[in-house]
């Protein structure tokens, strides 16, 4: 695989290469970071294999590849761990889809880095690992998925990072809680499960006027819809289990970085430099946390298709919206495409598209129990992303770990993610459950 966005980890010797790692596009196809997204989603980091013509990427369930010779790595393969063709050829195309709207470095290398893991806490773990030390200091979001919150508070809260939630639709407030040691602004936008919005690029400017890094949780959005790279952050975190994925069959987690990005506060990398890529690059391998071939496969597979799922995603979330906004037994409904959402005018702004994403308050937390309880097509799971709509009770399931905290969501909150069945059946089952 010869295509744009490949990378070489920072720890490998000079001189040796993993399949693909090109900086420059191959004469046999054109350049793709000139092309729309969904060209670059299914082309990326994909092309036909050389000695089959096979039009999709093999999956490649190896552990070890043959040296010919101490040292002689064909394509740079050495240990599916460090790298695997399967796994190189998803973060060739996550890094495109990412990149949106980036020039490539002035060497001609690429605008960003990819990077797959085995879950999307994997990814987050793995990133504040390669980018604090203890005595520093992060900013997240005071909605947070809590999973995040979670890992920030009570797996890197002992080892002495410590944490600020901020409003982040509150430029002036994120301002105000930077400390020295800050080196970290964690943005979610939009939030999970209030669907928050926040003004990436003035975050970006806090963040680095603080010399800290702004890392943009763009689950919710998905690339297609939201370019955070090209507004100024400098790492793009995603679980790939969600949207990218889609089909709510295989668990994993990235993260695309910009390559100009550097380590905060003078931090040098394991690995000898102070680029945040070649840091995660290092941890990646380092740690082991990264998406097995079978599961890069999946993942790559839900790329090709996710903007046609996203539009249709769209489509039946804005339905159901107004559908709960006229409904007696809802006292709220939270969705970026409302003009009555607060977030509504920048997400426009800053977003192609409103996600399929939407939450609701029902007046009590008995009711939100009812409600969840009777849908029949709206399956009661956590996650989201699918294909299949979802719904759920958030202070019981997906944000249990933040109650009591300052995060704590309100016990009548319904939220669901929205699929892409029949928008009618969609709506039609939620009022028979309201009802």
């Amino acid at each position: 695989m010869t295509c744009w966005g490949s990378w070489r980890p920072a720890d490998v010797p000079a001189g040796r290469t993993y399949a693909g790692a090109v900086s420059t596009p191959s004469s046999e196809h054109p350049d793709w970071t000139t092309t729309g997204f969904s060209t670059r989603a299914i082309h990326a980091g994909q092309d036909p294999d050389a000695t089959t013509g096979a039009v999709v990427p093999p999956i490649y369930q190896v552990s070890t590849y043959k040296q010919d010779g101490v040292g002689g790595l064909r394509g740079g393969y050495e240990y599916s761990r460090s790298a695997n063709p399967t796994r190189t050829a998803l973060e060739e195309a996550l890094a495109a889809a990412e990149s949106g709207g980036l020039a490539a470095t002035g060497d001609g290398g690429p605008a960003a880095r990819g990077y797959a893991f085995s879950s999307g806490l994997a990814a987050e773990d793995t990133l504040l690992r390669a980018v604090l030390r203890p005595g520093d200091h992060v900013i997240v979001p005071d909605d947070a998925y809590g999973g995040t919150y979670r890992l920030v508070a009570r797996v890197f809260g002992p080892w002495g990072i410590e944490h600020t939630p901020v409003d982040l639709a509150d430029v002036d407030a994120v301002r105000a809680a930077v400390r020295p040691e800050t080196k970290v602004v964690w943005v979610e936008t939009p939030t999970n499960p209030l669907l928050g919005i926040s003004d990436i690029t003035a975050l970006a400017g806090v963040a680095h006027d603080a010399g800290a890094l702004l890392v943009v949780d763009n689950t919710f959005a998905t690339p297609y819809l939201q370019q955070p790279l090209a507004l100024g952050a400098d790492v793009v975190v995603h679980s790939t289990t969600k949207y990218i994925g889609g089909h709510s069959d295989v668990v994993g987690g990235a993260l695309v970085v910009a390559t100009a990005a550097q380590l905060p506060g003078g931090l040098a990398s394991p690995a000898g430099g102070t680029d945040v890529a070649g840091a995660v690059g290092f941890h990646q391998n380092s740690s082991g946390a990264v998406a097995g071939p079978f599961d890069a496969w999946l993942t790559l597979r839900g790329l090709k298709t996710l903007a046609v799922r996203m539009d249709r995603h769209q489509a039946n979330a804005a339905a159901v919206a107004e559908f709960l906004v006229a409904h007696p037994a809802v006292t709220e409904v939270i969705y970026p495409g409302l003009t009555s959402h607060p977030g509504h005018e920048l997400a426009a702004r800053q977003m192609s598209g409103f996600g399929g994403m939407v939450s609701f308050r029902t007046g009590s937390e008995a009711t939100a129990l009812d409600v969840v309880a009777r849908t029949q097509v709206f399956t009661l799971a956590e996650s989201l992303g699918g294909v299949e709509s979802l719904i759920e009770h958030p202070g019981r399931m997906t944000h249990g770990s933040v109650a009591g905290t300052s995060l704590e969501v309100p016990e009548d909150l319904v939220r669901v993610s929205v699929g892409i069945e029949d928008a009618e059946d969609l709506v039609a089952d939620l009022a028979r459950a309201l009802a």
